[in-house]
């Protein structure tokens, strides 16, 4: 065993990572909160799209501390967390790129998604979800494209509003390419398995 992996399954760790999901969770939420107030009902759960995974994986953690699994908040957390991490490392960097100016918040947007993306598929080696649990973390990611690019509800990136049918597009294939991954990394044969 990798001395990551002893580390990850130190009660210390896990708490000190539950409190920087938690708040980092809390600030997400507080981030959409006028795209939040803008929007229909029925499309708000769709809406923030990285404080709902990292929120997955706050439950994730909370039950790490019970000494429990629950398969399919596993499977949500570990594809969610890599799509919207990857995602928004993308967008905010494409803006830049675009000409907008990358001031703070963004710098700790793109270190905070790089982390989460990393987080869920470091802990691979603790999930206990079957492939159908996958499936059903499959159905809600490619749900969410259409709810983002169909009805217009992708988060608000004012500078990159003309490229949005290509972002879609993009995002269609990363969602697929997370699926793919936390295949690869929780449900392929001799997968490596850790108790906590």
């Amino acid at each position: 065993m990798t001395a990551i992996y002893y580390l990850l399954r130190k009660r210390n760790v896990l708490i000190a990572l539950f409190i920087i999901n938690l708040l980092g969770t809390v600030y997400g939420y507080y981030w959409y909160r006028h795209q939040l107030a803008a929007s229909p009902a029925g499309f708000i759960p769709f809406i923030p799209d990285s404080p709902t995974a990292s929120l997955f994986f706050v439950f994730v953690l909370a039950a790490f501390l019970l000494k429990i699994h629950v398969p399919w908040l596993e499977a949500f957390a570990a594809v969610t967390l890599f799509k919207y991490g990857v995602w928004a490392v993308g967008m905010n960097l494409a803006g830049g790129w675009l000409g907008d100016t990358l001031q703070f918040q963004n710098y700790m947007l793109i270190v905070s998604h790089a982390s989460m993306a990393v987080e869920g598929l470091l802990f691979a080696p603790f999930y206990r979800f079957k492939p159908i649990h996958l499936l059903a973390a499959g159905v809600w990611t490619l749900h969410d494209v259409v709810i983002d690019y169909v009805f217009d509800m992708m988060p608000w990136y004012p500078i990159l509003n003309e490229y949005k049918p290509f972002i879609g597009y993009l995002t269609f294939w990363l969602s697929l390419l997370s699926l793919f991954l936390v295949y690869q990394v929780a449900l392929r044969k001799n997968r490596l398995k850790i108790e906590l």
